[in-house]
Order: C-alpha cells, then sequence, then structure tokens
C-alpha cells in the first residue's frame, strides 16, 4: 500500500494521520512481520489493522548456493506459484534481480522462462516481497546496494504493479532507495518504456536487443514483429535521459547466431545516433535450447569492433552457473523433478 492509502486506512481507524508512516517504517526499514511488534502504535490500531491486514514475507521453498557466492531463491507464493530471484555478490556490490511476473508471454528463444508461458502478473506486494526474501539470505555484512527487474517475466507487460512497486522502493516513506540504483529490464514494449521514465525519473532502463536485423529479431524475441528495431531506436533516441546518463542494450552472445563481426559493424552502426552503452551477455544454456554460448574470442573480437567506434561496451561474466542461475532454470528443474 502507499502512504496515501495507510492514512485513509489509520483516518478510519479513528487515528491521526502520522501513524501511517510509523506502520510504513516498521513495515518497509525494520521488516515487522506481525503488526503486534508495531509497540509505539496505540493497541486498538494494532487490533484494527490486525483484523484487515496481513503483513508478512514470502515463503522461500529453494535456496541454491554458487561457488562464486551467487544464491538463488525459488520463492513459494500464497497460491502455490513460485518465481525465482537471484542474489549476485561482485566487487562492493550485492545485486538482486527480481521477477514481475510468474512465467512470460514474450516467448523470447534464448530464455527458460518463456518455456513456461505466462502463468500470471505479480502483485506489487509478492514484488517488494522478494527483497525481504532475499535479505534473510544476506550473509554477515552484506547489504542489497542495486536491484534489477531481470528475472522472471517482462516488467513493462505488468505496468501498474510495476510503478507502485518502485513507488515503494524509492519513496522516503517506504524503502527510500534510489532510482539511480534501479534497472528494469525490457525487452521493447515501446509505450511503457516512455511511461516509465516520465513517471519515476532517475531510474535505468536497460532494452534487450541482441539482434541487428529485423529478420533475426523476430525469431529471438518475436515482439520484434509489434515493434520492429526501426521503431524501438527511434523511441529510444526520444527518451527523456538525463544528460549525462546513457540507455543501456543487452546483447545475448549466441554462437553463430548473432556474433559475427558483420553483427557488431551493424550493431555500432544502428547505435550510433544514441547515447548508449552495451552489455555483451554470456549465453546461460538450458536443457532442451539449441542455442550455444559464443566462444569467449569471438565475444571479445566483438566489444573490440564495438569499443573502435567509439561505443561503451562491457562483458557480462555469467554468474552461477553450477546452480542454474539463467532464468527460469531453477523452477524448471523443481518443476521437471516434481
Amino acid at each position: 500500500m502507499t502512504v496515501d492509502e495507510v492514512e485513509q486506512v489509520v483516518a478510519d481507524a479513528g487515528e491521526r494521520r502520522f501513524r501511517a508512516r510509523q506502520i510504513l517504517h516498521w513495515a518497509h526499514a525494520r521488516g515487522a512481520e506481525s503488526f503486534d511488534t508495531m509497540l509505539d502504535l496505540p493497541a486498538a490500531l494494532r487490533a484494527h489493522l490486525k483484523h484487515r491486514f496481513t503483513i508478512g514475507m514470502p515463503a522461500t521453498s529453494v535456496v541454491s548456493r554458487a561457488a562464486d557466492g551467487t544464491r538463488k531463491l525459488l520463492i513459494r507464493l500464497a497460491d502455490g506459484e513460485e518465481i525465482e530471484s537471484v542474489i549476485i555478490p561482485a566487487d562492493k556490490r550485492v545485486t538482486l534481480c527480481m521477477s514481475s511476473q510468474v512465467g512470460c508471454a514474450m516467448a523470447c528463444e534464448f530464455c527458460a522462462t518463456a518455456r513456461m508461458g505466462l502463468h500470471r502478473n505479480l502483485t506489487a506486494s509478492e514484488i517488494v516481497g522478494q527483497i525481504f526474501a532475499a535479505r534473510r539470505e544476506l550473509d554477515r555484512g552484506e547489504e542489497l546496494t542495486n536491484f534489477v527487474f531481470m528475472g522472471m517475466g517482462e516488467p513493462l507487460a505488468n505496468y501498474p504493479r510495476l510503478i507502485r512497486t518502485l513507488t515503494i522502493m524509492t519513496s522516503e516513506w517506504g524503502m527510500n532507495i534510489s532510482p539511480r540504483r534501479i534497472t528494469v529490464s525490457t525487452v521493447g514494449l515501446i509505450p511503457a518504456m516512455e511511461r516509465l521514465l516520465a513517471e519515476i525519473p532517475g531510474v535505468n532502463l536497460a532494452v534487450s536487443l541482441h539482434a541487428t536485423t529485423n529478420e533475426l529479431r523476430s525469431r529471438l524475441a518475436p515482439i520484434n514483429q509489434r515493434y520492429p528495431l526501426e521503431d524501438l531506436l527511434a523511441a529510444c533516441r526520444n527518451l527523456p535521459i538525463k544528460r549525462r546518463s546513457r540507455i543501456m542494450f543487452e546483447y545475448v552472445m549466441l554462437a553463430g547466431v548473432n556474433d559475427s563481426i558483420a553483427d557488431a559493424r551493424r550493431l555500432l552502426k544502428l547505435l550510433a545516433p544514441l547515447r548508449a552503452k552495451i552489455n555483451l551477455i554470456f549465453y546461460n544454456p538450458f536443457e532442451g535450447s539449441t542455442l550455444n554460448t559464443s566462444p569467449r574470442a569471438a565475444v571479445e573480437a566483438f566489444q573490440a569492433i564495438l569499443k573502435n567506434g567509439n561505443l561503451t561496451a562491457t562483458i557480462r561474466e555469467s554468474r552461477g552457473l553450477d546452480i542454474a542461475a539463467a532464468c527460469g532454470q531453477l523452477y524448471a528443474e523443481q518443476h521437471t523433478a516434481a
């Protein structure tokens, strides 16, 4: 709930509105799992809240830990559905990769979650709940520093709950997380991209590109048939990006599919008019996929062409390979086993 909504609840209970911020502080800053622990609230208000509302943490059904410190959580929801979240430590950062849907309808060829199809959208509480579930699994001295919506689902296809979640995460009455520490990844839902940056200024946008021609991108990411490359890139040029900021593009490297020198040169030409940076991603294979990971030499040669063209290009190293950390893999393993 937002602060306005909780203020109305408090007012309806005959209490002053400032109590709403006390309640939300208990929920978000102190991680309260019961209204009974909110001892600075009047007993009558605590009883009123207990009778009408629930507060608590999601249940984690499986936690897998990789040798590199990556932890993958399979979180069970109230209706029995399950979603994945991943804790990724790297240097001084600890990033949480979050899901926005149970499954996904985008049908991207390189994604294990796509094999599930879309079961349903997550509620804002289920999305925010992943942060609390992850905090339970942190090592001593660790703190979540960055948050990426790159888990199960297409975040912008669950737009109203995403915006509510981001409002809770970034507001001072909520989690008070800087928008600069949050990245929302999209396969390219153009109208929602424009709305997102208008409604939550400062949040980072990552666009999943993965191909340099409409023919290939339509195969890898079928949403391209609705929003082809030329329309997507034109929309990116018009996004309200701050002067010193850039749009992040993601490009999963697939052997013999999109990793040629010609692909790199086309990509450079496509992104030249934009304030862009690109993240080259080693593909995480999953059972049943016919795609293969590009060799490191091919990825580095690809990166060199982009850098020589004055495009910022980084390589994202694969993490958690020993625990099936690719999106959707842990879910698939558990449900295949079942």
